[in-house]
């Protein structure tokens, strides 16, 4: 089976006035500093690559699923300063996603869920591929599965 699916990151410019605002104007909509303390546990949704130690990042919510359906969705995100804008080739799977437990989730067109399952970072090109094998399936959200965080979109090449 080929790999016809490719990840999508969050758009940098979605954030770039995030890294202007003062801890304060943070903390007024939610959001705060942190310094990735450790490595490989940080993971940029705009990047699609992990912090480096000592690396200061926003952790904020982000509303990832926007859908009318009852699998609307949010959850924290980290950002980094100054990330560009992910743009992985078709087939290609970031590196940062192979050594999490991670939680995907399928959806029809209409924001249904039509499937899920939880893999280790290793297997996800083939979870990505069993979950495109099925027309029903529109795009696929990609989560940390322990914290349960969003990562970023799979969508079909």
């Amino acid at each position: 089976m080929s790999s016809s699916f490719k990840f999508v990151a969050l758009p940098a410019e979605l954030f770039t006035h995030i890294h202007t605002l003062s801890d304060s104007e943070l903390k007024a909509m939610g959001a705060y500093k942190v310094v990735a303390d450790e490595a490989a546990s940080f993971p940029c949704r705009v990047s699609l690559t992990d912090a480096e130690v000592g690396e200061t990042l926003i952790s904020l919510n982000y509303v990832h699923h926007v859908v009318e359906t009852p699998y609307r969705s949010s959850g924290p995100i980290f950002v980094r300063p100054g990330a560009e804008t992910a743009r992985p080739e078709v087939g290609a799977v970031p590196v940062m996603f192979n050594h999490r437990l991670l939680s995907l989730r399928s959806y029809s067109s209409s924001g249904i869920m039509v499937d899920s399952t939880v893999i280790q970072g290793k297997e996800i090109r083939q979870a990505i591929e069993n979950f495109f094998s099925n027309q029903s399936v529109d795009y696929i959200d990609v989560h940390n599965a322990r914290p349960g965080c969003y990562n970023c979109r799979v969508v079909r090449a």
